[in-house]
């Protein structure tokens, strides 16, 4: 959420900033300040109402004792109206911040300098990318035929079970499931990331701290009889276990890990790129989290990035990195890295990571500050990345290394898996 002291200060920057996501916002910003202008002053002068109620308190007090009856009287009418005035007052500086606070949850974040202007992926700027894209046997597969020639994964059965977008998993396809995310969780740990398990289901302020809720789109799964939310990603529980927290300058860096199932109803998800693996309602994710000192934070960005990078070339998989435009980025980041593997089966490429900076948006919902070294409280900046999500990953170690006898199995998984070669 953005400050209302930083939207004063830098209106015409910010009206510039956020006309790279394709808004206009400077009637917003008026607007915004407006209310903050009506609240604060509503608040002074119910300060001064309140403050005269008390001098008036304290002078019938005395007058009664000194029996100038009819004059504490006569006060005590006027702390009456004082009263009823205060009221109003508190009303109307209640409601200004009320209107306040929805409209700030209207607005994204703020871009970085360095975010490219532009409507949607199409004007991405592919920043880096690596690794040969292998050339495949004569009627190569994509991977929902490999997974059903190989019995790898059931689309059909978790139609049955639960709905479309819940795959089942079976034999090697589970055991490389399974894998990976052993794999994933001990390159992370091995990188100073501390492991966490947490809960898959977060409660409304949970949503709010980290920006998915309002939920304007629709990702949420709601448990309506008990107010929760299903985690769209781990970044949710794990970022809100400091939501409120006032941290010490020494605690920078703090990594965080974590392995969970992630939810996400998808909406107007429909069409052929979606088949298979290629958008779930349900999906396995490794994810980063980080909470930095303003300072460090890019720097971070910078080496969550390199970090994701090793992941994959020890996958050997071709893949890029993609800076977001503007359009493309996300509500709450600042600055979003796109990482895509190649799929040479469907011959297109696959999102598989997104490692973002969100600087003070979400610290400033969460009330996540740390104490600086000039003694004084600041919001911290929180990052995330996915290291990674795991169906796209299989989705392209079943196209990129199937051969007419089977699918071999990456170098560094073998030991995870037990196995090297699934015919």
């Amino acid at each position: 959420m953005l400050q209302v002291n930083e939207i004063r200060e830098n209106k015409e920057k910010y009206v510039q900033a956020l006309s790279k996501r394709g808004l206009n916002v400077e009637s917003t910003f008026d607007e915004i300040l407006s209310l903050d202008e009506e609240r604060r002053s509503s608040q002074a002068k119910l300060d001064e109402v309140l403050a005269q109620s008390n001098s008036y308190s304290k002078e019938i007090g005395k007058l009664f004792k000194s029996g100038e009856v009819e004059k504490a009287n006569g006060l005590k009418q006027q702390t009456v109206e004082l009263k009823e005035t205060s009221k109003q007052l508190n009303e109307k500086m209640m409601s200004a911040a009320e209107k306040l606070q929805q409209l700030l949850y209207t607005l994204p974040n703020i871009p970085n300098e360095l975010v490219p202007a532009g409507t949607d992926e199409k004007d991405n700027l592919e920043v880096f990318k690596e690794g040969e894209i292998p050339k495949l046997v004569d009627g190569a597969l994509p991977h929902w035929e490999l997974a059903k020639k190989y019995d790898l994964i059931e689309f059909e059965l978790g139609v049955k079970v639960t709905g479309a977008g819940f795959p089942v998993y079976k034999g090697k396809g589970a055991r490389l499931q399974r894998a990976m995310i052993a794999y994933f969780l001990d390159k992370n740990i091995s990188a100073g990331y501390t492991e966490y398990q947490v809960p898959l289901l977060v409660n409304e302020a949970s949503g709010y701290g980290t920006g998915q809720l309002p939920d304007k789109e629709g990702q949420m799964y709601h448990v309506g009889i008990d107010d929760l939310y299903l985690i769209p990603t781990s970044e949710v529980p794990v970022t809100n276990m400091f939501r409120g927290d006032l941290l010490n300058h020494s605690d920078f860096p703090i990594m965080c890990t974590s392995y969970t199932p992630c939810f996400r109803r998808e909406a107007g998800s429909y069409g052929a790129h979606v088949r298979g693996l290629n958008r779930l309602h349900q999906f396995d994710k490794v994810e980063l989290v980080r909470i930095e000192h303003p300072d460090n934070s890019y720097a971070a960005l910078d080496g969550m990035v390199e970090h994701v990078k090793g992941i994959l070339r020890e996958l050997e998989l071709p893949y890029r990195v993609l800076r977001l435009c503007g359009g493309d980025l996300g509500f709450t980041s600042a600055m979003t890295y796109d990482f895509e593997v190649f799929s040479t089966a469907q011959d297109r490429w696959l999102e598989i990571s997104s490692v973002s900076n969100f600087e003070t948006f979400q610290a400033n919902r969460l009330k996540l500050r740390f104490k600086d070294t000039d003694g004084k409280n600041k919001l911290a900046h929180t990052l995330n990345g996915s290291s990674l999500a795991l169906p796209r990953v299989l989705a392209g170690i079943l196209e990129n290394y199937q051969t007419e006898d089977g699918i071999k199995i990456p170098e560094v998984l073998v030991p995870y898996c037990g196995f090297d070669f699934i015919n």
